[in-house]
């Protein structure tokens, strides 16, 4: 029930001790606004290394080779190892129930492209179709590679976004041009854009076999990149990929006569494995910004409890009093509730109310590695308030409950 009465002793309380309820609310209010400060930032660093992932497929497992550093049956270490044709023919035979998209990829690192009069030096990569998928581009003119194009050796190319501004600095549709790729015309079929930016941007594909054939790769590639079938959960789906690159680094080990303890003559990248070191780190950095955050709201709880024991000794006579004339033990202990209540609310509300306005205002400016868009799920942080007001109840209660038992003729006594 409303009781204007005890409202005006609250009110009276406070204005009587300004600076004390100030200090008091204070460290409540930033209690609240630290623990949503961090976890604003701790969701912007989950922001930002989603984003990261987002560049290629987030199940890609990639396939490189390097120099052996280990004598191995007689072979001696510093042998470089090359793919062929047949490792990824012979993979994607024996795990074609398990694979969604899957390319091999022959790459020339400096190709000089000319335009008319507009030349600029890119990577050249032959590839498969299924590599638009592998590495999540997206077309903005004309089409990607197809298998007709593969079977065929067309002498056809996809140019990134970076190397259509490049070269086409008039403007207008690049598809059906010429460029001239190391001195040979090829068509150009579409133009690409790549979530990873500019640097994913700079490259041209053409088909797998023409490059092998233009470019006098044989049956050698530089890479393979797969992606598996979805599974029902992440779980499952992180454990798929973790056998798979296993067996698949085993195979390549074991043909090209690799030790199996070599670390760098065969190399395998599984994004959903590195996704989970990510988030393993990022549910603990999580687990940090909360215990920081309730660490300080409870010295501000602690607080309010030490205020409203100040309150109970000040007002020990007065306690006295109206239990002399009648007053009943709850009264006094709602007398005390209210008033820790009051300013707990209250400034807890003022800490989450700053603190989500700052998060609004700044959050979408945010954008450097790893974290972005930094922000808090209302929901929560609201839920954090009716917690720390729950709290301050708990904090006030007990010196409520010292007053209750405060006999008459002692707090009468009191000086």
């Amino acid at each position: 029930m409303f009781n204007i009465e005890r409202w005006q002793e609250i009110f009276d309380t406070i204005r009587k001790n300004k600076l004390r309820t100030f200090l008091t609310g204070l460290s409540v209010a930033s209690g609240i606004f630290i623990l949503v400060i961090l976890l604003g930032f701790g969701q912007g660093m989950q922001n930002g290394i989603a984003q990261e992932f987002e560049q290629d497929a987030t199940n890609r497992i990639a396939v490189w080779t390097g120099v052996t550093t280990v004598e191995h049956k007689g072979l001696n270490p510093g042998r470089f190892i090359e793919l062929e044709n047949e490792d990824y023919d012979y993979l994607i035979k024996k795990y074609e129930d398990d694979l969604e998209f899957k390319s091999s990829v022959y790459r020339i690192w400096s190709g000089a492209a000319t335009y008319k009069n507009e030349n600029g030096s890119y990577r050249v990569e032959g590839v498969y179709p299924d590599y638009q998928f592998i590495e999540n581009a997206s077309l903005t003119q004309g089409r990607f590679l197809n298998y007709d194009d593969q079977d065929n050796y067309e002498k056809v190319i996809v140019i990134g976004q970076k190397v259509y501004k490049d070269l086409f600095t008039e403007g207008g549709s690049a598809v059906g041009e010429q460029i001239q790729l190391n001195g040979i015309n090829f068509k150009v079929i579409g133009v690409y854009t790549d979530p990873g930016g500019e640097r994913e941007e700079q490259r041209i594909f053409l088909p797998l076999s023409t490059s092998q054939r233009v470019f006098n790769g044989g049956n050698k590639v530089r890479n393979l990149g797969f992606t598996l079938q979805r599974q029902e959960n992440f779980a499952a789906a992180l454990q798929q990929s973790i056998t798979f690159s296993q067996e698949i680094e085993s195979f390549l080990k074991e043909r090209h006569i690799v030790a199996p303890e070599d670390p760098s003559a065969i190399n395998v990248f599984n994004t959903l494995e590195e996704a989970k070191r990510f988030y393993d780190l990022m549910a603990m950095i999580k687990l940090f910004f909360w215990v920081v955050g309730i660490c300080t709201i409870i010295a501000g709880v602690v607080g309010v409890s030490n205020i409203m024991l100040i309150i109970v000794k000040e007002r020990t006579k007065e306690i006295g009093i109206r239990k002399a004339i009648g007053a009943q033990p709850l009264s006094i202990i709602m007398m005390v509730l209210h008033e820790s209540i009051f300013v707990t609310a209250i400034a807890g509300f003022l800490g989450l109310i700053t603190s989500m306005g700052l998060l609004e205002i700044i959050g979408p400016n945010v954008e450097i590695d790893y974290i972005v868009n930094p922000s808090v799920n209302f929901q929560v942080a609201v839920t954090t308030v009716f917690i720390l007001i729950l709290a301050g109840a708990l904090a006030g209660f007990f010196p409520a409950w010292r007053a209750a038992r405060i006999k008459p003729i002692v707090a009468l006594r009191d000086e």
